[in-house]
């Protein structure tokens, strides 16, 4: 069995939605820095051309010297009015080349720290602004990303994005200046053979054009392969106990080599073009150094211009052209690799963009408010959700998209009341919704129909910080970040002294576990809080809840990881906690809700009991059959409620996975 994620690009239809990604790039980005990017042009013009004095110098000197002629002059400046003789004229000319070659140091780094400037901090701000809009996406685009696939477009399609501004642009504009300051110069001493030396130009154009062509294609799949291995890799990482406790080392290790084969061959692909691609940019910048060498070698041998060529080349003239062929070569190769940089820039700063562009069922309003709470009643009226809603622009769905997915519905037609500093308790098989109830609380989601008011707010039309601020979360599935006790349990309540802190841990029972620990509150918890069990994590979240406070609080299953003996002491803490409060619970141990001031029972996503405990038992319906399985009154439930919950858990998981 291979549950692989789909092999496709998971940003392919964002990325063809993205129009001109370097030009925006640019535009929103590129004015910011343009002080840099001023600095790194600039030099790189007045560093080029000085690297292309001593060529120049040198041919004047030969010819001032072997010919005995006084032609030192440097364009428009006679330089032999101040050293006549051949002697003099020689040290002068060392003297200017040691000028420039000083002065190109000098502007070899300014170009590089404006280049470097310039791109480390449009890396910085498009690395930071990618996060920023990332994470507030709502839930469901993460369901449908891997974790791998995120970090891919963070750190390598970044970075690439980085490469191409600092080398790429450097190498490029290096390349304009080279390319049009030998032309000129070729062109200023012998325009007939420059020509000659400059045909071969179109033709590493038209050889360029065609391996843009092939290599854009190969370079998407190169950055989509990258990421399914990021993701295999990541995945594999963080379920390493399960596959030792399940010995399927092997296993994964084929699946890690089918992945990475994957990446090899789509990325051999695109090295396959460039190699072949760069020898022959080689080859036909070559062909035009050894033609211009052969006519004039021929041309200064024989003192006139040999076949159709006219005039006079001197030995000086013959060396500049020589020695700038030469350095022209290197530029036209190089051109090669800029346009290979580009590509790889260009498919990055398409999945970049693609993933800033992705929009959010979750809006907020422009004209939301701040969430007022006074009593924290929390009313749910007839709320419809479904995963697989197709909503409008103004986030709603219409009623033809809830009737045509009535089979993909989560949640159908909730509705209840909570007073405030009132328990309500949510209970029902697995799947039947319940968690999804409390993220739709939370504006994880949106409701596809119907409406979630807080004291008489309705949670769509306040501000999304305001409402999360109001409410405390501590889940089954406890995340603790890497960092020591201290800071996780402050987490959200950066600005809480140690006292608070210690208070919020001993409410949660987790102080007495806490002062056991090598460093105190100050030990370090590990990555994901891999150092501490599953109840001492837990009691962690716990303590993070209370200490923020919240008007509401929801615990999903919050004692699930502890011992019984454990879970007493922490349901004491928490019923000191939820006196005053409007608290929400959901929990599979019914004896644990059995004191709520209302127990809501779901089932298909639909409210089927409503009621207190004894309420329900009364009812001897499925509340009542939960909990005399519970209690061993019966040893299963009856078969009509078995069934329904496989269907239901089925339909779940074929839709969102395990959602609750």
């Amino acid at each position: 069995m291979d549950i692989d994620a789909g092999e496709d690009d998971v940003f392919e239809d964002v990325r063809a939605c993205v129009d001109q990604p370097m030009r925006r790039l640019f535009a929103e980005y590129g004015r910011g820095n343009a002080g840099a990017f001023t600095v790194g042009l600039l030099s790189s013009i007045v560093a080029r051309l000085l690297d292309l004095l001593p060529p120049v110098l040198l041919g004047i000197a030969i010819d001032a010297t072997f010919r005995d002629e006084r032609l030192f002059a440097l364009g428009p400046i006679p330089l032999y009015r101040y050293a006549p003789a051949p002697e003099s004229q020689v040290i002068l000319a060392a003297g200017i080349i040691a000028i420039a070659f000083l002065g190109g140091a000098l502007f070899h780094w300014t170009r590089n720290w404006g280049w470097n400037s310039f791109a480390q901090r449009i890396q910085h701000a498009v690395r930071t602004d990618t996060y920023d809009r990332m994470q507030r996406l709502n839930m469901d685009f993460f369901a449908d990303k891997q974790t791998g696939e995120l970090l891919s477009v963070l750190s390598n399609d970044v970075n690439r994005l980085e490469r191409f501004l600092n080398d790429g642009m450097n190498s490029a504009f290096r390349l304009a200046v080279m390319v049009i300051g030998i032309a000129a110069i070729l062109f200023y001493y012998n325009w007939q053979l420059a020509l000659l030396t400059l045909v071969i130009v179109p033709a590493i154009a038209v050889f360029t054009y065609r391996f843009i062509k092939t290599i854009q294609p190969k370079y998407a799949d190169v950055r989509s392969s990258v990421g399914q291995l990021n993701s295999r890799l990541e995945n594999n990482l963080g379920g390493v106990q399960v596959i030792k406790t399940y010995n399927t080392e092997g296993y994964e290790s084929d699946r890690v080599d089918d992945t990475s084969q994957d990446y090899l061959d789509a990325n051999w692909d695109a090295i396959e073009t460039r190699i072949r691609f760069f020898p022959g940019l080689r080859v036909l910048a070559g062909v035009g150094f050894v033609v211009t060498f052969l006519v004039g070698g021929l041309w200064v041998y024989s003192g006139e211009g040999p076949w159709i060529f006219t005039g006079t080349l001197s030995e000086g003239e013959f060396v500049v052209f020589i020695l700038l062929s030469q350095r022209f070569i290197w530029p036209m190769a190089q051109f090669g690799q800029i346009i290979n940089m580009y590509q790889r820039a260009y498919a990055s700063t398409e999945r970049i963009f693609g993933l800033m562009d992705t929009p959010s069922r979750i809006e907020e309003a422009e004209d939301a408010t701040g969430l007022a709470v006074e009593d924290a009643t929390v009313e749910y009226d007839h709320v419809t959700f479904g995963y697989g809603a197709t909503t409008s622009e103004s986030g709603q769905s219409s009623a033809e998209d809830i009737d045509s997915r009535d089979d993909e519905g989560i949640l159908d037609d909730v509705s209840f009341i909570v007073e405030g500093g009132d328990t309500l308790a949510l209970v029902g098989p697995t799947g039947a919704g319940k968690s999804t109830v409390m993220k739709l609380l939370m504006r994880m989601y949106d409701v596809d129909d119907g409406a979630i008011r807080i004291d008489g707010q309705d949670v769509r039309e306040v501000t999304v910080p305001s409402l999360r601020e109001s409410i405390g979360y501590v889940s089954q599935e406890t995340f603790l970040f890497y960092g020591t006790v201290e800071d996780n349990i402050a987490y959200g309540t950066f600005d809480a002294d140690e006292e608070a802190i210690r208070e919020a841990a001993e409410a949660a029972e987790a102080h007495g576990f806490i002062q056991k620990l090598p460093d105190g509150y100050d030990t370090m918890v590990g990555e994901r809080g891999v150092k501490l069990s599953g109840g001492q994590r837990q009691r962690i979240a716990i303590a993070r809840a209370i200490l923020k406070d919240p008007d509401i609080l929801v615990l999903d299953e919050a004692t699930s990881d502890v011992d019984t003996e454990t879970e007493m002491l922490i349901q004491r803490s928490l019923d000191r906690l939820t006196a005053d409060r409007t608290t929400f619970t959901i929990a599979h141990r019914l004896s644990t809700v059995k004191d709520a001031d209302q127990i809501v029972v779901l089932e298909d996503g639909r409210t089927v009991e409503r009621g207190t405990h004894d309420d329900l038992l009364a009812s001897d319906g499925l509340y009542a059959n939960l909990w005399a399985v519970q209690a061993g009154e019966i040893d299963e439930l009856p078969e009509e409620f078995v069934q329904r919950a496989t269907e239901r858990r089925s339909q779940v998981d074929a839709e969102i996975g395990d959602d609750d």
